[in-house]
């Protein structure tokens, strides 16, 4: 059991919520202590989030600037359509959709007269930022927001940047060879985890198609809320790329013996815990990402794999074409140029950002392999 001083509106809420019917699975606690229109913690403004942690997204602009190369790109591979529809899913307030466009605008003219930017954000607050930010863009055409993903892509590419760490997760536990679930109950006034057979064969089944079998004593998380999206980009996509980065492993590594009590953290003041009860709404919960299950969810709606390489591979692959160019301003002084390649550091180094962050590339409808950029060899 873990105590909190000061319960927060939501731990009140969701208390009275489990009193009434009983224990919640962790999904449905994560979802609500997320995602809560009043209380959850993407809902609040965007600004309060960067004071607990930091995306690529907030260390340079040329993270999107990359990407940006990467979907003109894509275009290409696609024969140049008349529009190109760019899907970011997980948007926030439009700062990566910002980069994207202003470079895009700037330096790519031709992708940009055929770019459609859609931002797909659920956070009204969020959304609300994405005017402003990207007004030019808007005025022009080129950038639209929304709260849910378009029906139909005919031509483009979906993608997200942290956005499936931070989908609720279903928690559980191997013991005498049967698998438990981990729910959220009460004790006292206090939340608390309780054991119980699970809530839905779907867990299961989740582990026998990967070929995973936990470690007696081992804890794991679940994410079924990501192969259910993964499945739903590959059915409103009619050609084009998915593109997906993230932090986490393919299953064999994210199940194996150094991950005994998963991966879940609680993230605070940029100081991480395994307090997941203490302050519900008011912390971030984000678990590791099974690659493995987004690339097999994939592929029952016509998503093959063409990549899965570190951060450090992506970014370093489309930026050595001109030696990093894109890392620098016009009119830039040396010190700010040095400043900037000591940034791009911790986009692309094994200790920082670089090797922690995976890319998953997806294509669909290509008779052979498309050959990105972001995927080629060192």
């Amino acid at each position: 059991m873990t105590r909190s001083a000061a319960p927060t509106p939501l731990a009140h809420r969701l208390t009275a919520r489990i009193r009434e019917r009983g224990p919640l699975t962790f999904a449905a606690y994560m979802r609500e202590c997320l995602y809560d229109p009043d209380y959850g913690y993407y809902s609040r403004l965007e600004a309060r989030r960067l004071a607990d942690y930091y995306t690529s997204v907030d260390v340079h602009p040329v993270f999107g600037r990359l990407l940006a190369r990467q979907l003109a790109e894509m275009w290409e591979l696609l024969g140049r359509p008349a529009h190109f529809h760019a899907v970011e899913v997980g948007a926030g307030d439009g700062r990566l959709a910002a980069h994207i466009l202003d470079f895009a605008a700037r330096a790519l003219p031709e992708f940009y007269s055929a770019l459609i930017y859609v931002a797909v954000e659920q956070s009204t607050a969020r959304r609300a930022a994405h005017p402003a930010t990207l007004a030019p863009h808007f005025a022009a055409g080129h950038f639209s927001s929304a709260a849910q993903l378009p029906a139909a892509i005919a031509s483009g590419c979906i993608f997200s940047n942290e956005l499936f760490d931070a989908l609720p997760v279903h928690r559980v536990i191997s013991q005498g060879g049967n698998l438990l679930e981990m729910y959220v109950g009460i004790s006292g006034e206090e939340l608390c985890e309780v054991l119980a057979p699970p809530s839905t064969p779907a867990l299961s089944a989740y582990f026998a198609e990967q070929g995973i079998t936990l470690h007696e004593g081992q804890q794991a998380e679940v994410c079924l809320d990501a192969c259910r999206m993964m499945e739903e980009f590959g059915r409103c996509l009619e050609r084009g790329f998915v593109l997906t980065i993230d932090y986490g492993h393919e299953a064999a590594e994210l199940y194996n013996h150094r991950h005994m009590r998963g991966t879940l953290l609680a993230y605070q003041q940029h100081r991480a815990s395994e307090v997941f009860f203490a302050a519900p709404g008011e912390q971030d919960l984000t678990a590791h990402v099974n690659f493995t299950a987004l690339d097999l969810a994939g592929g029952q709606v016509g998503l093959a794999r063409a990549g899965f390489v570190s951060q450090s591979h992506f970014l370093l692959a489309l930026g050595r074409a001109n030696d990093f160019a894109d890392l620098y301003d016009d009119g830039q002084s040396e010190t700010d140029r040095l400043r900037a390649r000591l940034l791009l550091k911790n986009l692309i180094h094994p200790e920082g950002l670089g090797e922690t962050f995976r890319v998953l590339l997806q294509h669909k409808s290509f008779p052979t392999p498309p050959r990105l950029t972001g995927l080629s060899p060192l």
